[in-house]
C-alpha cells in the first residue's frame, strides 16, 4: 500500500471540521464537524445537527454535504471529518463517489473504514489529538446522548 500524504491544506480543512465540531458541542450537541474540498478548495462546511435541530440524520457529515447543495460531480472532492463516519456517512459517500476521506479520529468510535476502501475511497485515519479528546469528552460527559447518536440503547 502506498503511504498516504497530507498536504497543508488537509490539514487546514481537518482543523476547520474540528473546529466545527467544536462549536457543536458548545452549543449541547454532537462534537462531529465536517468539511467538503475540492483540492485546496473549500465547498463547504458544517457539524452534527442532530439536537440543534431535532433531525436523526443530521451528522456531520450529512450536514456539510446539505450545505453543499447540487454538485454537478463529488470525483475528486474530498471529505474531511472529525471522527470516522457512521454507516449512514459512508453510504452516502459511496453514493455520491466521493473519493476521498479525511478523519480526525477513530480511537472513540471505529467507523466504517474498510467499507469505504472496498469501494475504492482513499481514507487516511489522522488520529488528531484535539479530535480523540473533544470526543473522549462527550462521551464521558453525555453518555446517553451519545448512545442516542450511534443509535445504540440507553446507558
Amino acid at each position: 500500500m502506498e503511504k498516504q500524504v497530507l498536504t497543508d491544506y488537509d490539514m487546514k480543512f481537518l482543523q476547520i471540521a474540528y473546529e466545527e465540531a467544536k462549536v457543536g458541542f458548545d452549543e449541547g450537541g454532537c462534537p462531529i464537524g465536517s468539511v467538503l474540498a475540492r483540492g485546496d478548495e473549500l465547498i463547504a462546511q458544517g457539524r452534527n445537527q442532530r439536537v440543534q435541530g431535532g433531525d436523526p440524520i443530521a451528522h456531520g457529515e450529512m450536514d456539510c454535504l446539505r450545505k453543499a447543495g447540487r454538485q454537478k460531480s463529488y470525483r475528486g472532492m474530498t471529505l474531511y471529518t472529525s471522527l470516522s463516519p457512521c454507516m449512514m456517512c459512508s453510504g452516502t459517500i459511496v453514493q455520491f463517489g466521493i473519493t476521498r476521506v479525511v478523519v480526525g479520529e477513530n480511537k472513540n468510535f471505529g467507523g466504517n473504514e474498510d467499507f469505504l476502501r472496498e469501494r475504492d475511497v482513499e481514507v487516511i485515519v489522522v488520529n488528531d489529538q484535539d479530535c480523540i479528546d473533544l470526543m473522549k469528552k462527550f462521551i464521558t460527559e453525555k453518555p446517553a446522548l451519545w448512545a442516542e447518536d450511534i443509535a445504540e440503547d440507553d446507558v
